[in-house]
């Protein structure tokens, strides 16, 4: 008896995972982002393993973090997280005598862009800097390169050239006046100001 019943649960446990898993539509992989774009909604990969729901009543229950419990970000929330990114975030760091963005800068860059492209009355500043090592001179040309490259990646992302004036202080500004390579890497920055 006790038997047959562990059976019945087993069988009805896997009824409803095969009715479950018949009533859901797959989106093929290759096309999840295209359809999630043309529907105004961005991917964040991993976000329902994080949401943690517990406590929220009503719509609440559904963002956590701005992230539906599907994973998946509104138009709105994705602006609001960039302007999130673009007030905290206004510095690019590079590597020694280098002019390179690094992908990790994209993100913060991508919502400056976005933010001066929607107020094209807007100004913003880019601002060279680089560690004391090297020729004065040196220095402010590299920090100049650094400013125009920045200036020149809002710029491809649809920023108004007229919108970005770049200045190299070189070495003058350093942000630690320490002698060490964590200060330097400090010191090699592009800084976007308004």
């Amino acid at each position: 008896m006790m038997k047959s019943l562990q059976i019945i649960k087993v069988a009805s446990v896997l009824s409803l995972a095969l009715v479950l898993s018949a009533c859901t539509t797959k989106v093929p992989e290759d096309q999840t982002d295209d359809a999630m774009s043309s529907a105004g909604v961005t991917t964040i990969s991993g976000a329902e393993d994080t949401a943690n729901t517990s406590g929220l009543a009503g719509n609440d229950a559904n963002l956590v973090n701005g992230v539906n419990n599907n994973g998946y970000m509104t138009e709105a929330q994705k602006q609001a997280q960039q302007e999130q990114i673009r007030q905290q975030q206004r510095s690019v760091f590079f590597a020694f005598d280098n002019t390179q963005i690094s992908d990790e800068y994209i993100p913060m860059l991508t919502a400056h862009a976005t933010y001066l492209r929607s107020h094209p009355m807007v100004k913003a500043v880019i601002e060279g800097h680089t560690d004391e090592r090297g020729t004065p001179e040196y220095n402010i040309a590299l920090g100049e390169r650094r400013a125009q490259v920045v200036a020149q990646y809002l710029q491809s992302l649809g920023v108004l050239s007229n919108q970005l004036s770049i200045i190299s202080y070189g070495e003058e500004k350093p942000l630690d006046r320490s002698q060490t390579e964590a200060a330097y890497a400090k010191n090699r920055r592009a800084v976007i100001t308004y």
